[in-house]
């Protein structure tokens, strides 16, 4: 009995398909990932390239109550801050993930993307509790059963952050690969003196993000949130 290969063209559209389906789920179902599914998407994620083969990557997956006991200290730490803004000075990034003066275009992506999840979830501009209710939704994963974080040795140099990016969209694409979504997470990162000791991570590491993973629930408006993307012909110049 012979098989048929699918030719270049249909390869190229799995590929293709992969992650132009990837989206940040905000809503997950309670269904189990296997430990072995896990373990094969890291698997494939560490084939990312990284300069001089550092592999700079390490990460923590939590679930059960690991992943539960992390929720609850740090949704109760995010309430406790909202109500005593002061001990933000507790609660500090690492690294600077976003700029420290916004400039157009980038502010005027970040305003539309904020407020078009907020007009689909009929979240008004003066409603600060359903706003703060909607961003703790990160510190629970979305819900899903999976929690990962990933961490960096902080002697690396800025360039490992790159490697690290590849790392984790790869891990995001082979997820997709196997009917998975996920929601790579930056919010984590301003709690990470709670994060770093619940996981054990060690006195030399930093936090790089966390992220959600899981089945989407597809039946849950927030996952109808699409974000548009710039025309290829606005981002790229060709030199001949």
């Amino acid at each position: 009995m012979t098989t048929t290969r699918p030719d270049t063209n249909e390869r190229a559209a799995w590929v293709d398909t992969a992650i132009t389906s990837r989206m940040s789920a905000r809503a997950f179902t309670p269904q189990q990932v296997t430990r072995e599914t896990i373990t094969e998407l890291l698997r494939v994620a560490s084939s990312a390239p990284s300069g001089t083969n550092t592999q700079p990557w390490k990460v923590y997956v939590m679930l059960g109550q690991s992943r539960d006991a992390l929720v609850a200290k740090v949704c109760a730490a995010h309430d406790a801050l909202r109500a005593d803004p002061s001990l933000a000075s507790q609660y500090r990034e690492e690294y600077d993930y976003y700029p420290e003066k916004w400039v157009s275009p980038y502010i005027d992506r970040r305003r539309e993307n904020g407020w078009s999840l907020y007009g689909l979830l009929g979240i008004g501009k003066s409603d600060k509790d359903k706003m703060h209710l909607q961003h703790q939704r990160n510190y629970r994963f979305f819900d899903a059963p999976v929690g990962l974080m990933f961490t960096i040795d902080k002697v690396m140099g800025r360039g490992s952050l790159l490697d690290y990016g590849m790392f984790l969209q790869s891990l995001m694409v082979s997820a997709r690969a196997h009917g998975l979504h996920t929601c790579p997470q930056a919010a984590w990162n301003g709690f990470s003196s709670i994060v770093l000791p619940h996981v054990g991570a060690g006195a030399n590491e930093m936090l790089v993000c966390g992220m959600a993973l899981g089945y989407a629930d597809a039946a849950n408006v927030v996952n109808t949130f699409s974000t548009p993307r710039v025309a290829v012909n606005e981002f790229t110049h060709w030199l001949d």
